[in-house]
Formats: structure tokens, sequence, C-alpha cells
């Protein structure tokens, strides 16, 4: 875990003489309010991302010298160097009294630039999250590769953590992370859990990788898979009996599926299509969507889980995917769900907008259809998603 806490108490007190910018009341107001992300860059005020809106603070546009001065004053030394190398870094910081943030500082117009995280104390479990109870089930399956998925912000780091907490409470487990910067902070429980961030513990995301399987993982949570070496060692250690945990930039299943498939060469498809087909857990997508009941969001969430007609459709290299109607299959019998199920669920419960439900479908003609109450009289699949059933 990267502790600045000695740089911070002096960036965040407002009383540095070098710089204007009142940090530490810009992080109050972000926790106060529950905003996800705070924004610094020059010529605009401090900005929070709150419900997804973005919201300017009334305090001063910032000039280049005080955000200059802020990475001085906040980064530790090896980020330092990282940032006056490649002109961006990862970190998280400690603020005594206030939380903990995962930063990313960067370049922009020749200028420095901040988005800043808030994160947690403690993981929240999948319930509070607004999660599928399905997610408890796919937590504690005993191997295969589990992958959270969505775009940026989407709440894929915060979901991981809820699953890796609810192995915790429940099995005696030996839990490796590798992150880059480590954001929640797990303290054991049940299981023994060693996290590992990049910079601090171990020197790359690949020295850690190319190790992990020496230190007897039973799970292996990856903050990210980034490229062919991470996504191998993670279908390695899935297919030679170990649960785990990433993530991928991706905003649904088959895309997903796709996306790992990519990271090979043609003459190599056939063989890592089998190797997955073996490998994959699951995959949850995530989007989330603005409340109509009271400030904030909920979930939309997409689950594949790999069953044997999936596996059958990723082993045959002359198939096209068809991702969507397996999970409508599978709804039943093993807790799959679409983003456009998910969506009615959240709709028919009053707790989004039919807008809001209609721009974040998939398919927003089928869903207003669904909505109106015209859907095939033999299609039980949506059954469960209607008003009252619970599901999220």
């Amino acid at each position: 875990m990267t502790m600045v806490s000695g740089a911070v108490t002096g960036a965040v007190t407002g009383a540095a003489p070098a710089t204007g910018l009142d940090l530490k009341a810009a992080l109050q107001r972000m926790v106060r309010e529950g905003a996800s992300d705070l924004h610094l860059k020059v010529g605009r005020p401090p900005t929070l991302r709150l419900h997804g809106d973005l919201v300017p603070l009334a305090m001063p546009s910032m000039r280049p010298e005080e955000l200059r001065t802020l990475a001085e004053q906040l980064l530790p030394p090896a980020q330092l160097r990282e940032f006056v190398e490649m002109r961006e870094a990862d970190f998280a910081i400690n603020v005594p009294g206030i939380g903990r943030f995962r930063v990313n500082v960067y370049q922009q117009k020749g200028t420095v630039a901040f988005a800043m995280r808030a994160i947690a104390h403690a993981a929240a479990t999948i319930r509070d999250l607004n999660l599928p109870p399905v997610l408890e089930q796919i937590a504690l399956r005993p191997r295969g590769l589990v992958l959270v998925t969505g775009v940026t912000g989407s709440g894929k780091s915060t979901a991981l953590a809820a699953m890796v907490h609810h192995i915790n409470e429940r099995r005696s487990a030996n839990i490796i992370t590798i992150e880059d910067p480590i954001e929640f902070v797990h303290r054991d429980v049940q299981s023994h859990i060693n996290q590992r961030e990049v910079g601090t513990d171990t020197a790359t995301f690949a020295q850690a990788l190319r190790r992990v399987l020496r230190q007897d993982p039973d799970v292996i949570m990856i903050g990210e898979i980034r490229d062919l070496e991470t996504l191998d060692v993670a279908l390695k250690a899935a297919g030679t009996g170990h649960l785990v945990f990433s993530t991928l930039h991706t905003t649904n299943a088959t895309l997903t599926i796709n996306r790992m498939l990519s990271f090979y060469p043609p003459h190599q498809q056939n063989e890592v299509r089998f190797a997955l087909a073996n490998a994959l857990s699951a995959v949850v997508s995530l989007r989330l969507v603005p409340r109509a009941d009271e400030p904030g969001r909920v979930p939309a969430c997409e689950v594949l889980v790999n069953t044997e007609a999936v596996a059958d459709q990723i082993r045959d290299i002359s198939a096209t995917l068809n991702i969507p109607d397996l999970i409508k299959e599978g709804s039943v019998a093993y807790g799959m769900q679409s983003f456009d199920q998910s969506l009615m669920n959240w709709y028919t419960r009053g707790v989004i907008s039919y807008d809001n439900a209609l721009f974040y479908a998939t398919n927003p003609a089928e869903f207003g259809l669904r909505v109106q109450g015209v859907d095939g009289a033999s299609d039980q699949s949506w059954d469960g998603f209607k008003q009252g059933s619970g599901r999220s």
C-alpha cells in the first residue's frame, strides 16, 4: 500500500505557501456528498463526478504552478520519477480524517492534471452494491477465470472487492492480489490475504505474475488484464485449479470473449479457444444507471456463466458467438441475465426511469415492446425480471 501521509498532510491543509488550492476542502466535499471522483485541471475549478454528472465546486480556477506543486508534494519518489519520464502515473493516498483515494496524475496541454477516486475504507458486500445474488455463488466457485468488465467508472474494482470480501468471510483460502495501485484494503477474516502493489511490493505486473503460482494461492486477483502475458498467466492459473479474478475494459460478454481471443495470433486461435472454454467461469459486465427514486446510481448487470453450451460455442472456431441467446436460455437454470433484463427489473421496481432504461438498453426497441407487454407467449426468460422479482 502506498503510504504518503507526510506529503498528503502538507498538500491538503490549504496552508502550503506555494499553492492556493484547498485540496482538503475539495476532498471533504467529495466524501460528504458521495461523489466518486475529483478532477483537477488548469483553468477550471475542482470538479466532482456526482452521480454521473460533472459538478464544479465554488472554488477559484486552478493555475499551472498550483498543480505542478501539488504533484511534487503528493507523488511518492518512485511514481514521481515515473511521471517525469512517462508523463503519467498511478498511486494511492491516505488522507487522515477524510479517506483513501486512488490517484492518476497526467499531463494535458503541457500542464499537470489529476483524477482522484474515493475508495471506501472497507469493501461493501455484493448485496449492499445491489449486484445480482448469483455473484455470491460465482465468488465461491473452487476454480476458473471470473472477469468483471465495463467502461471506466462502472464499478469493476468495487464489484471485484465485494467478491473477494465474500470469499474472505466464508472460505479459508490463500488470496493473492496484484494491483496498481491497491484500492480496497482487505483484513484477514477466514482467508489469508496478501495484497501486492506494483511499484511498492513488486517491480512490475509481469514480474509478480511470473511468480504468483509459486506463492501457493487458492485465489488470485489481478487488477486488470492489460496484455498477452497477463492473460496467459490468468488462463494457466484458472486451468490448473485456481480461482482467478480480473477486469477488462469491454462492455459486454461477447466483446470480452472476442477481446481475449484477439490477443493471440491466428495460428493459435484453435488452441486458445479450447483453453478459454475450459478456464472461463463467468463474465460479469456492468453499467451504472442514474436512479429515479433517490440520488445515486444502480448497476445494470449482464451475467454470463460458462455452461457446456457456452463452452461448446467458444471452442467452435467456425461459429459466430451468439452469447445473448445463451444468456437468455440460461437465465432460469444458471442465474444468467442480460443488460435489458437487469434494466427491466430496476424499471418495474420504480428505481430507474423509462427514459434511462431505454438509453442504457442493448435493444431499446425490444425493451420498449416488453414494457408494453408485447413478448413471445412461450418466452419465460423475462418472468423473473418483472415487478416483484427482487432480482438485479
